[in-house]
């Protein structure tokens, strides 16, 4: 794998890191501003829109410039916003500097996936893929615990200075590591929106925003399950979101090297086990070590499935890929946005906190239900073009049913 992938995983890396630590930190942000925990949240839901929002505006401003060049300007972007953050004088100031940060995760994740493809030969596309976003689920085993370790420590504007000083590292790693690839001729917004005319593109975020929505309609909710009905203490959920961190890491390895092999066998494995896993854990949730062993392989599982996907949709959208990898990736924050809705749906209605495990299985069965429809639909259009290529005229069965 090219080194040019290493400046990647660290912008990646930082950019995971100020997706998640928030959630650690929101107590003592919420303290220093004197505002109630729920107001705090709006730092994670402004993050979380700002992606949706921002990978198709930051895409589409990028057009007109290399793809390295635009890599430097968002994680130049990400650095203002974490600084932003860090010396925000009041609250409002704060969710400016998350909603500016998260106007690059989008986008830097989408150009960042078609980079990293170009980087590799064919055979290894999904692997290249998997690499970088390598950088984002290590942030959810070490950024996370440290950046909430030095937030409550020392205080929380020093973990999003030193996540800005990660921007920085990615920013210089990125302007030296990845090599000038010339703009792609003839390229416009055009043509770039043409691919979301393919209903196979479509289908590959629907399943994005179902399968990966799976994932979060339990994790977010993972404080109260673990805490209430698993009997551990608060402080030992933080080493649990380690272990989900180490299961997304061996998940998403996993998922790029056998996607670049067999991608849709991948993702029917994948979602059809996570499907069984979070309905699993509504029973698993009962005993601390099997709740664990469940919380790893949800990880696991659930982050399996972005290599293959993210590779689907660079597939099928192979003549203007940019765009619709960027929207990619808004649509997994889509997903958890869904999902924790969901989810908190249900338990307010009375059937407690392991309710959306529930939520989550069906979410995963519904994207699975996806995957094998895309693949049926692939196979008749493969059929079709070779029928019309050997002219050969196409079985009366199939005529009546296209009509």
């Amino acid at each position: 794998m090219p080194l040019a992938l290493l400046a990647l995983a660290i912008g990646a890396f930082g950019i995971g890191t100020t997706e998640f630590v928030i959630m650690g930190l929101l107590p003592e942000v919420a303290a220093d501003f004197q505002v109630s925990i729920p107001t705090a949240g709006f730092l994670v839901t402004g993050y979380a829109l700002g992606v949706v929002l921002g990978a198709p505006l930051m895409t589409v401003l990028g057009t007109r410039v290399t793809r390295k060049r635009m890599l430097m300007l968002l994680m130049g972007l990400f650095v203002v916003g974490n600084v932003v953050s860090a010396v925000a004088p009041v609250f409002g100031v704060m969710l400016d500097g998350r909603v500016i940060a998260s106007l690059a995760h989008g986008a830097f994740f989408g150009i960042g996936s078609v980079v990293a493809a170009d980087l590799v030969a064919p055979q290894k596309k999904a692997g290249a893929i998997a690499m970088m976003f390598t950088g984002l689920t290590v942030a959810n085993v070490v950024g996370v615990p440290l950046g909430t370790y030095i937030g409550q420590s020392v205080g929380w504007r020093t973990t999003f200075f030193v996540v800005a000083a990660l921007g920085v590292v990615g920013l210089l790693g990125v302007a030296r590591l990845v090599p000038e690839q010339p703009k792609a001729e003839g390229v416009r917004l055009r043509h770039e929106l043409a691919a979301f005319r393919n209903v196979q593109v479509l289908l590959a975020m629907a399943m994005t925003v179902l399968g990966f929505g799976g994932v979060f309609a339990a994790i977010t909710y993972i404080t109260p399950m673990m805490t209430e009905i698993a009997g551990y203490s608060a402080s030992s959920v933080t080493w649990l979101l380690v272990l989900f961190g180490l299961g997304m890491v061996g998940g998403n390895l996993l998922g790029g090297k056998f996607a670049d092999r067999h991608l849709m066998p991948m993702l029917y494995v994948s979602l059809g086990a996570l499907f069984v896993i979070l309905a699993l854990f509504t029973l698993t949730a009962h005993n601390k070590i099997a709740a664990a062993v469940t919380i790893v392989l949800i990880g696991g599982l659930g982050f399996a499935t972005v290599p293959p996907l993210q590779k689907r949709v660079l597939d099928q959208a192979a003549g203007a890929p940019t765009l619709a990898s960027a929207v990619n990736i808004g649509a997994f924050n889509l997903g958890n946005a869904l999902s924790a809705w969901l989810g908190g749906l249900v338990i307010a209605a009375g059937l407690g906190y392991t309710a959306p495990n529930w939520v989550g299985a069906a979410l995963a069965a519904s994207a699975l239900v996806l995957a094998v429809l895309s693949s049926a639909l692939e196979r008749r259009t493969a059929t079709r073009s070779r029928l019309v290529a050997a002219h050969i005229p196409e079985p009366v069965e199939a005529s009546v049913a296209r009509h």
